[in-house]
C-alpha cells in the first residue's frame, strides 16, 4: 500500500535498478582488491557497500586518503575499459521510461556514481539523458545515500513535494534515502540485494519486473493542475 496520493515523481538509481552492473561492478572490486591487498578482503565487504559512493566504500577498508585515491583510480580504469563488454539492459526499462513520461510523469535519477560513469552507463543501455527531467549524481557538493540530501536535492530541482514522489532502487542505501527524504520507498527485486535483505528495510513497495511500475502504482495519467 501507498503511504502518500497519486504520484507524480519518481526518482531512480542507476546501477542494479536501471542498468545492470553487477558483473562490472565485481570484476572492477576484485581486479582492485588484488591489485591494493596481499590478502583481498570478503566479497561480503562489496555487497554490504554496494550503492554508496567509490570513496566512502574504500574508505571502509585503508586508512589514508592517498590510499583511496589510488583504489579510485585502479577500479575506474578497470571499470572504464571492461564498460562496454560487460555492462547489460534490464528488461523493459526503456520502454516503461516512455511511457511513464507519456503518462506525465516526471522522472529522474539519483545515483552515488560520478557523472561520467553515469553518462557513460545510460549510453551503453540506449538510456538518452533526455528522457529524465533531473541527474543527481555523486560529484553533487552533498551526503550521499543513504543520507536523503541527494533525493531532496532532485526534488527541489524539480519543485515536486515529497508526497507525490517516489523513489525506486535496489539497495538498503536506497531505502534508507527513501524514507528519510519522506518519499514512496520501491525495492527493485531485480538487483544484487535479495527480498529478505531489502524487506528488513520496510520498503512501501517490492516489485519483480521493472515494469510493475505501471500496473501497480496506480499512476495518473496527466500531471496535477499548476
Amino acid at each position: 500500500m501507498l503511504n502518500h496520493g497519486p504520484l507524480y515523481t519518481i526518482l531512480f538509481d542507476l546501477d542494479g535498478t536501471l542498468v545492470d552492473s553487477a558483473d562490472l561492478i565485481l570484476e572492477s572490486w576484485r581486479h582492485t582488491m588484488d591489485a591494493h591487498f596481499e590478502e583481498p578482503p570478503p566479497e561480503d565487504v562489496w555487497l554490504r557497500t554496494l550503492g554508496q559512493p567509490l570513496r566512502a566504500q574504500f574508505g571502509y577498508l585503508v586508512d589514508t586518503a592517498e590510499e583511496v585515491q589510488a583504489m579510485v583510480e585502479t577500479y575506474l580504469e578497470h571499470n572504464f575499459r571492461e564498460h562496454e563488454r560487460l555492462i547489460r539492459s534490464f528488461p523493459r526499462v526503456s520502454e516503461t521510461l516512455i511511457e511513464l513520461r507519456a503518462r506525465g510523469v516526471r522522472i529522474g535519477v539519483v545515483t552515488s556514481k560520478a557523472s561520467a560513469g553515469t553518462a557513460r552507463s545510460l549510453a551503453a543501455c540506449a538510456l538518452d539523458e533526455t528522457l529524465f527531467d533531473v541527474i543527481v549524481t555523486s560529484d553533487e557538493p552533498v551526503p550521499h545515500k543513504p543520507d536523503p540530501a541527494p533525493v531532496r536535492l532532485a526534488l527541489e530541482r524539480l519543485d515536486a513535494p515529497p508526497e507525490t514522489a517516489a523513489y525506486v532502487g535496489d539497495s538498503v542505501w536506497d531505502m534508507r534515502a527513501g524514507h528519510a527524504a519522506g518519499v514512496t520507498t520501491v525495492a527493485a527485486l531485480w538487483g544484487p540485494f535479495s527480498e529478505r535483505e531489502l524487506a528488513i528495510e520496510r520498503p512501501h513497495i517490492m516489485l519483480d519486473a521493472f515494469e510493475g511500475l505501471l500496473s501497480y502504482l496506480a499512476l495518473p495519467e496527466a500531471p496535477p493542475p499548476a
